[in-house]
This record gives structure tokens, C-alpha cells and sequence, in this order.
């Protein structure tokens, strides 16, 4: 006779809750970087305005951004702590991505609004006082240099600090763009170097906002992951003694770090479920999926 699914228990750890790690340190970090950000910004803004400066006024507009994205993924990383309740079976794990999201469409409104900016520059280039573009990009670089490295660990682990990070490091290359172009009009006179290295700085930009909005999509959507292959997992719970077959298999990331599986096993001796089940969940974990469903059936039921 089949046994009672109330019966089919994984082990006592397979029953936790799956929450977003606490990173308090994580917290922290991003909190420096958005200090440091916003007086940088203040000081690019500044130096940009007297210096007629394109290349510190786009840098500037994109930290001012940047102040409200690494705010939106602080706030994310806190909201995103709170317990699951009855309305949210998983909590709120899922605000980072989309944090995340917002980042990415919002570093492409800045990447376009350089480039249109520079068209006008272009046409009608200004004078661009060389002395003060290159001390004040001079300062905005060791900045964002101390920025970067606070930001950059554990930065390939969150969508949502990946963000955080991406803006940042577009705001080191502006740095970097707005000291060449100090050099070039401090040297040289050649005012057209400071909207050209704009265009430059709004085209990476633009790449790294492209991968944000990708990576975030593609979980919203519930993607299966990029680092793990549908047909090894199927492979994996299909070599399990007692499985018969596997349908219905689906594979996506809640949030950052926690990936979800569910499936249906076909089990003929029903004294097989409660081993079968935790085989499975044991090589899932190995695979690093956190949360794992299993309808055990006798026949194949499609839903």
C-alpha cells in the first residue's frame, strides 16, 4: 500500500526555512561605499561645474545615481532579512533582485544621457579648465579606488551587491577617463578628448548595465541557472536505487544563493520513498540547491 505523504519526511534540516544569508559585514561595506560615493559625487559635481568638464559632470551624474542604487541595495539587503509570513512563503528574499533590476535600467538611462550629452559637445565644444579637471578627477579616482575594494568581496555572490559594485566600478573608470582627458586638455589644449572619453566610460556602462538586467531577468523569469545543467540534476535523481523515471523537473534561483528544485519521481516499491527522498536531497546539496520538492508517484501523474 502507498504510504501516507505525511509519511515521506526528509531529514529534520531539509524542513528549515531558507532565508538570505545575515552578512552584516556585507551591510557594512556597502554602507562605507555610500558614504565615500556621495562625497566624491559632491566634490566631481563641484570641480565639473567650474571646470566646464563633461567628462566629471557625467562621472558626477553617475554617482548621484549611484548614491540612490547602493541606498536601494542597502535597504534590499535589510528588508530582505525579515522572516517568510503566510502572504510570503519566501520572505522577502526577492527584493534584491529586484534592486538589482532598478540598478541595471538605471545605469542605462545614464549611459544614454552621456552619449547625448556628448553629441551636443561634439557640435559645440566648450572651453574645459584642464588643471582643475585633473585634480579633482585625481581625488575622485583614490576614491573610488578604496570604493571599489571595499565592494569587491563576496561581489560575484549577489546580484543585488554585483549592482552595487557594477556602479561603482563605472564610477573608478569615470574617474580614470576624466584624468586622461585632464591630461590631454592640460597638455595639448584639445578640448574634444573630454566628450570622446565620455562616450567611452558611457559605453562600458552600458555593457554592465546590459549583464545586471540579464542576470536579474533571468531569475524573475525562473531560469534555470547558469552554473548547474537541468539534464545533470535529471541524471542525478534518475541514478537514485528505486527511481523509476523523473518528469516534471524545474530548477531556478529565489534570490541570490538559494536555488529551488521540484520534481516528480516515479517510485514503484513504496518502501523506497523515504530513502529515495533523502538520496535526492543529498545530492542536491552537493549541487548547492537549497530547497528541494518531491512528489513520489507510483505512476506517472502529468499535471
Amino acid at each position: 500500500m502507498f504510504l501516507p505523504e505525511e509519511t515521506l519526511v526528509l531529514p529534520a534540516e531539509a524542513h528549515c526555512t531558507y532565508r538570505a544569508p545575515l552578512n552584516v559585514e556585507t551591510r557594512r561595506r556597502l554602507t562605507l561605499a555610500l558614504a565615500i560615493t556621495a562625497v566624491v559625487m559632491l566634490v566631481e559635481l563641484t570641480g565639473g561645474w567650474l571646470a566646464g568638464s563633461l567628462a566629471l559632470l557625467a562621472d558626477a551624474a553617475h554617482m548621484l545615481a549611484d548614491v540612490a542604487a547602493l541606498g536601494l541595495a542597502l535597504l534590499a539587503a535589510w528588508i530582505a532579512q525579515r522572516p517568510a509570513t503566510p502572504e510570503r512563503s519566501f520572505g522577502f528574499m526577492r527584493l534584491e533582485i529586484l534592486a538589482a533590476l532598478v540598478n541595471g535600467a538605471v545605469l542605462f538611462a545614464i549611459a544614454i544621457g552621456i552619449g547625448v550629452e556628448a553629441w551636443h559637445r561634439f557640435r559645440t565644444p566648450p572651453l574645459v579648465n584642464g588643471a582643475l579637471l585633473l585634480g579633482v578627477a585625481g581625488v575622485g579616482f583614490v576614491a573610488n579606488l578604496v570604493a571599489v575594494t571595499v565592494l569587491h568581496r563576496d561581489h560575484e555572490h549577489s546580484l543585488n551587491q554585483r549592482g552595487a559594485y557594477l556602479h561603482v566600478l563605472g564610477d573608478l573608470l569615470g574617474s580614470v577617463g576624466a584624468l586622461i582627458a585632464g591630461v590631454i586638455v592640460l597638455t595639448l589644449g584639445w578640448t574634444l578628448a573630454d566628450p570622446i572619453i565620455s562616450v567611452f566610460i558611457g559605453a562600458l556602462v552600458l555593457g554592465s548595465a546590459w549583464r545586471l538586467v540579464k542576470e536579474s531577468a533571468d531569475v524573475l523569469l525562473e531560469a534555470t541557472p547558469a552554473h548547474i545543467a537541468l539534464a545533470d540534476v535529471h541524471d542525478r535523481i534518475a541514478s537514485v536505487p528505486g527511481v523509476e523515471s523523473v518528469h516534471d523537473l524545474h530548477l531556478w534561483t529565489v534570490t541570490s544563493g538559494v536555488v529551488a528544485m521540484s520534481g516528480h519521481l516515479v517510485v514503484k516499491n513504496p518502501t523506497d520513498n523515504q530513502p529515495v527522498l533523502e538520496a535526492v536531497q543529498d545530492r542536491m546539496r552537493a549541487l548547492g540547491i537549497a530547497h528541494v520538492t518531491v512528489q513520489v508517484e507510483r505512476e506517472p501523474i502529468c499535471d
